[in-house]
């Protein structure tokens, strides 16, 4: 079992939000790298074996540049919020075929008491959206089985904040799953302790969420015609 982050990789997040501006950052870029970046780069790594077993075509990409890993500085160009550097570190593990055509992912979020697991589409564009919606009309028992199996939904929840607040049009409103097709985005997650994140057994947990979101994320892919 392999540890990955610390209780300096949380100092360092929650030092970031509490001075988020460039001279506290460079004075403390040797932490950043050490405790976040570097660690989350050797979890890439160690799950890409994993991940392949589940779908081929993902990737968990440990180059610090053009790889899974977010840039924890901010582009503020068009954002009310000017602090130059996200207060946590993000990972997306990525659809190979993702710069030509719309396709979900996997998401693993470190943030001090909000750290997560995902998987699916987040604020995808209209005609990804309408794709989505029309095939879960069209192959409703799947999408049961993908997004609403007892045992998924007791380990993950699907993401809720932006929600239509009425049926889209040309949808019909007694259709079983009503409320799926209300929403905005099509993502399932989990949250998880600060204490598994810092913990041994982190990267046998995420690869058992990464194999559990993989039918979700199967049918997502499906509905886009991306191969999984």
């Amino acid at each position: 079992m392999s540890q990955y982050f610390s209780d300096a990789s949380f100092k360092f997040l929650r030092g970031l939000a509490r001075h988020n501006n460039r001279e506290w950052f460079l004075s403390h870029k040797a932490d950043y790298e050490s405790h976040v970046r570097a660690p989350f780069q050797r979890l890439l790594t160690d799950l890409q074996p994993a991940l392949a077993a589940i779908s081929p075509n993902f990737r968990a990409d440990s180059r610090p540049v053009g790889g899974s890993l977010f840039r924890i500085q901010r582009d503020t160009r068009f954002a009310n919020d000017k602090a130059p550097y996200k207060p946590w570190q993000g990972a997306r593990l990525f659809h190979e075929r993702r710069r030509e055509v719309a396709a979900p992912s996997f998401y693993l979020h470190l943030q001090p008491g909000d750290c997560f697991i995902g998987a699916g589409l987040w604020h995808p564009e209209t005609e990804t959206v309408r794709k989505v919606r029309h095939f879960i009309v069209d192959n409703p028992g799947s999408w049961k089985a993908a997004a609403h199996a007892p045992t998924f939904r007791k380990r993950f929840d699907l993401e809720d904040s932006e929600m239509l607040v009425r049926m889209p049009r040309g949808f019909p409103d007694d259709f079983e799953f009503a409320d799926d097709l209300r929403r905005k985005n099509f993502v399932a997650f989990r949250a998880l302790d600060d204490d598994l994140m810092t913990g041994p057994r982190l990267l046998q947990t995420v690869e058992k969420d990464l194999a559990a979101l993989g039918p979700f994320t199967d049918y997502l892919c499906a509905a886009l015609d991306l191969e999984f």
